[in-house]
């Protein structure tokens, strides 16, 4: 059966603790799951330490994030395999983990200045799995107060959207994603480019594939838009890519519910990624 390799938890940006997910996954019959927190190792540890729960084969995974400046958008790499003792993905998770924190505790502060029933200490209780205050951390603090109606509403958009710019957003300083790619590789990574639709990152992708920078392509995506599924399957075919499928299951925390399972990767390119990390282990 195939597995669903993209998927968030408390980790990260998710609303469902991380030991409820593999059993969901085997009550849609996969036989594999990634928990592919951001920018962390606990999705990673977590994977490592539980090879195989309910029955589901874990796959150590996190989601990295990079810029392309060139083209002023966020980039996400999906690392499978990693090592978690490389001190060079180590140091990427620290920078994020502190970038993150400082943006979204400015944030957190201003809201306090805008709405008197807004405290920052309920908003980091959304924290404590991951040590890192999300957006949707405070966005369900402020919804608890009655304050908003969703996570990604009205309300999300006015406070931290892009365009307009909103009213409480400070985003951290990412880094250039090719100094990601070569941290993923220098942690033994098998990294897929994810969901090219979602930033729009085709031009870079077809850079990043001549170059031979990445293993894989996430086509199968809930985002993804038919004319990208379709280049990308023929960019998996020319280049002899692996190809991947994911949920970016997030749970209560996303614009749209997706339910694990969703979109899914074939037995055959799991066995790809698997082998692709033994031969960069040895």
């Amino acid at each position: 059966m195939p597995g669903d390799l993209h998927n968030h938890t408390t980790y990260s940006d998710g609303s469902v603790p991380v030991a409820r997910l593999p059993l969901m996954a085997a009550r849609v019959g996969l036989d594999a799951m990634a928990i592919s927190d951001h920018d962390t190792l606990r999705s990673v540890q977590y994977a490592y330490d539980h090879p195989v729960q309910d029955g589901v084969k874990l796959i150590p995974a996190t989601e990295l994030t990079g810029y392309d400046y060139e083209r002023q958008h966020r980039v996400h790499l999906l690392a499978y395999w990693p090592d978690p003792e490389s001190e060079a993905l180590r140091r990427h998770c620290d920078i994020m983990r502190q970038r993150r924190n400082e943006c979204c505790l400015q944030s957190a502060r201003e809201l306090e200045a805008i709405f008197p029933q807004f405290r920052t200490e309920q908003a980091l209780e959304y924290a404590r799995d991951s040590g890192v205050l999300y957006k949707s951390g405070i966005m369900q603090a402020l919804r608890e107060l009655g304050l908003a109606d969703s996570i990604y509403g009205e309300r999300y958009h006015e406070l931290f959207g892009w365009n307009p710019r909103g009213r409480v957003l400070h985003s951290p300083e990412y880094i250039p994603v090719r100094e990601v790619l070569a941290t993923a590789r220098a942690a033994g990574a098998v990294v897929v480019f994810a969901h090219p639709t979602v930033y729009k990152s085709m031009p870079l992708l077809r850079e990043l594939v001549r170059e031979g920078m990445v293993d894989g392509i996430e086509i199968d995506h809930p985002s993804n838009s038919p004319e990208d599924k379709a280049e990308c399957a023929a960019l998996c075919g020319q280049y002899h890519l692996i190809h991947t499928g994911g949920t970016d299951f997030h749970g209560a925390n996303h614009k749209k519910v997706y339910p694990v399972g969703t979109c899914t990767t074939p037995d055959d390119q799991i066995a790809r990624i698997e082998e692709l990390a033994r031969k960069r282990k040895k």
